[in-house]
C-alpha cells in the first residue's frame, strides 16, 4: 500500500516550503515531480500524485511560491519585468530543490496540468537531473517555439480548449517537431479534472494511458511499447511514413 504525507523542503536560497509526497508500496522506479495549476485544487494534486505511486513511482507535488503582485505604477516603471524574472527564478529554484530531494530513488520525470504544465515544458530547458517532462494543456507555451528541449517531451492539448487556441497548437507542432504533442477532439482545458464540468473521460483516460507509457520509456527505460490508436507518437523519434498515416490528433503533423 503506497504511503503520503507533507514534507518540508529546504530551496536553493533558504527558504523553506512544503510539499505532498506519495511514496510507492515496493522500491520505486524512479520519482515524479507534479506541477499543478493555479486553479488545481489540493484535492486533485493528491489524487494524481497517488496515481503515480499506484503504478510504482515516488510522486512529490511541491506548493510553489506564489508571484508577488505589482502595482501598475511600478509596472510602469519597468518593475514588473523584473519582478517576474524574479518569480520565475524562485519557482525554478523550488523545483530544482524538489528534484534534488527524490533524486536518490532513480530517474527524475517532472509532469505539470495548465500553469504547472507551462513550467514543467521550461523546467525540460532549465532544471538538471530530469529524464523527460509531461505537459497537460500548457498555458503559455505555443507561442514559445524558439528554442528546442533538452530532454524528451510529450504534451497533451485539447482542440476545444478557449486558454490555448488549437490553431496555436498546430503552429507549434509545425515548429517544435521533436516535442510530441498530442491533442484530443472536443477536449477542453482541464479535460483529465475529474468531477468537473470539463472533465473528458475517453481523453482523459488515453493521455494518461501515453504519459505512463513515457514514463516507462525514459523513467523506467522499459523497451518500446506501442500503444493503440497509432500512440507510437508518444516516443521521441517517429519514422516519417508512419508519420503520414497518423491522424491529426495522434501526435505532430507531417514534414
Amino acid at each position: 500500500m503506497a504511503t503520503d504525507s507533507m514534507v518540508a523542503l529546504t530551496a536553493t536560497d533558504g527558504h523553506t516550503f512544503s510539499a505532498y509526497r506519495a511514496d510507492p508500496a515496493d522500491t520505486p522506479k524512479g520519482a515524479i515531480i507534479v506541477l499543478q495549476g493555479i486553479a488545481c485544487s489540493d484535492g486533485k494534486v493528491s489524487r494524481i500524485a497517488d496515481t503515480f505511486a499506484a503504478n510504482g513511482y515516488l510522486a512529490i507535488a511541491p506548493v510553489l511560491s506564489e508571484p508577488p503582485a505589482v502595482t501598475g505604477e511600478a509596472d510602469a516603471e519597468g518593475a514588473a519585468e523584473k519582478a517576474a524574472q524574479e518569480a520565475a527564478a524562485q519557482l525554478l529554484g523550488e523545483i530544482q530543490s524538489t528534484v534534488d530531494s527524490v533524486k536518490s530513488c532513480g530517474k527524475v520525470a517532472i509532469v505539470g496540468y495548465g500553469a504547472g504544465g507551462g513550467l514543467a515544458y521550461a523546467a525540460a530547458n532549465r532544471i538538471s537531473g530530469l529524464a523527460c517532462a509531461v505537459s497537460y494543456y500548457g498555458t503559455g507555451i505555443v507561442n514559445n517555439y524558439f528554442e528546442k528541449r533538452k530532454i524528451p517531451v510529450l504534451m497533451h492539448f485539447g482542440e476545444a480548449d478557449p486558454l490555448v487556441p488549437f490553431e496555436d497548437v498546430n503552429q507549434f507542432r509545425a515548429n517544435r517537431p521533436e516535442v510530441s504533442a498530442f491533442s484530443y477532439p472536443g477536449a477542453a482545458h482541464d479535460f483529465d479534472a475529474d468531477g468537473s464540468e470539463s472533465y473528458d473521460d475517453s481523453s482523459a483516460k488515453l493521455a494518461l494511458e501515453r504519459t505512463m507509457t513515457w514514463l516507462s520509456q525514459y523513467v523506467v527505460g522499459q523497451p518500446r511499447i506501442t500503444m493503440k490508436n497509432g500512440g507510437a507518437y508518444a516516443l521521441a523519434k517517429v519514422d516519417k511514413k508512419k508519420k503520414k498515416a497518423a491522424d491529426s490528433d495522434m501526435g505532430p503533423p507531417a514534414d
